[in-house]
């Protein structure tokens, strides 16, 4: 077996951003939305309610994204317990959030963008939780259409990023603004940022965490959705927002034709190694057929003066002669004193 020493400068090291589909089956679009009446009925029911492709009882389906509602104040959900005023899920979701995203158990959302000279501090939002098995590294920007439906009709909503020159970082990563648009492509059409007048943007996309983060306000200023300030009853307001959304491709009130559309993105490192057979080398095989077990001559003359070999694996070891990975050629690849070969290897992490 030969061996060579390979020179740092024939090592590269590269990465790439590879986008895929984000829903179950590599489906660019949810088309129809489903839920469990198991799931809403049970404990996590107080707190969020998990969306389908299917039927939940079908042995395919698989949790697309969750929704939730939160409010600073305890509206929209009944008290944990009469004797302690205000304490209600709701409370501890706006809680969780906040903690989870700006870091703090004090700082409320602001959305709209500084600069922009339309900003909204809300004490309330709607969440919607992309599952985590449906993305691998983060959510793609400016590659997702979210269509709700509502009383004053259909409205696309998107993010930011294409048209944006700063990114916003919280302690869960990057922060766009969700804006009146489609694709990243932003419609001006009521207001110069795709906001709402007065209301600020249309929430937050956080795609490191997998979260769209969205204003009541100006959800129901645009689309005539609006969530509950009930106190010490269930408002329903995640349920409000799921059937905006399940609704979102049909102006049907409750038809169940949705149109989400996310994908997500990793970045792939790779290693490029490239190994070079000189002309004087890789010559002979130590194959058992090329000279004689007893003697130890060549069995074929030919070989003596012009041998030949054909490549067809290359091993890659280190320094204490351990074989780390082993790259197959798609073909033989022949080699003589003629010929000098250059083999580029790819290790993907």
């Amino acid at each position: 077996m030969a061996y060579i020493s390979i020179p740092a400068e024939d090592f590269v090291v590269s990465s790439e951003a590879v986008a895929s589909a984000t829903w179950t089956g590599g489906a660019p679009t949810l088309t129809q939305l489903y839920t469990s009446s198991i799931q809403e009925a049970g404990a996590s029911g107080d707190y969020y309610l998990n969306v389908f492709q299917t039927a939940s009882g079908v042995s395919t389906a698989e949790v697309q994204f969750a929704v939730t509602y939160g409010n600073k104040y305890g509206y929209g959900s009944p008290y944990y317990n009469n004797a302690v005023s205000g304490s209600t899920p709701t409370k501890t979701t706006y809680g969780q959030y906040r903690t989870l995203i700006n870091g703090d158990e004090n700082t409320d959302f602001t959305f709209g963008a500084t600069g922009t000279n339309n900003q909204y501090t809300s004490t309330e939002f709607w969440a919607i939780n992309i599952d985590r098995n449906r993305y691998r590294e983060s959510l793609l920007p400016g590659s997702w259409t979210l269509r709700l439906s509502g009383s004053r009709g259909l409205f696309n909503l998107t993010d930011d990023s294409l048209v944006t020159n700063t990114v916003t970082f919280k302690d869960a990563g990057r922060v766009y603004q969700i804006i009146s648009g489609s694709n990243g492509v932003r419609y001006t059409g009521s207001n110069a940022y795709g906001y709402v007048n007065g209301s600020g943007s249309y929430g937050w996309f956080l795609p490191d965490i997998g979260v769209l983060l969205l204003n009541p306000s100006a959800v129901s200023q645009s689309i005539g959705v609006a969530s509950s300030q009930s106190v010490n009853s269930d408002g329903l307001n995640y349920q409000k927002i799921f059937e905006a959304i399940k609704s979102g491709n049909s102006a049907v009130p409750a038809f169940n034709s949705s149109y989400f559309s996310m994908n997500s993105q990793e970045t792939i490192s790779a290693d490029y190694i490239f190994i070079r057979a000189r002309n004087a080398q890789f010559n002979y095989t130590e194959n058992p057929s090329f000279t004689n077990a007893s003697t130890g001559e060549v069995n074929y003359p030919i070989f003596i003066n012009n041998p030949q070999t054909y490549i067809t694996t290359i091993g890659l070891y280190n320094d204490a002669g351990d074989l780390l990975a082993v790259a197959k050629m798609s073909r033989p690849l022949p080699k003589d004193f003629t010929k000098e070969a250059l083999v580029r290897v790819k290790l993907d992490f």
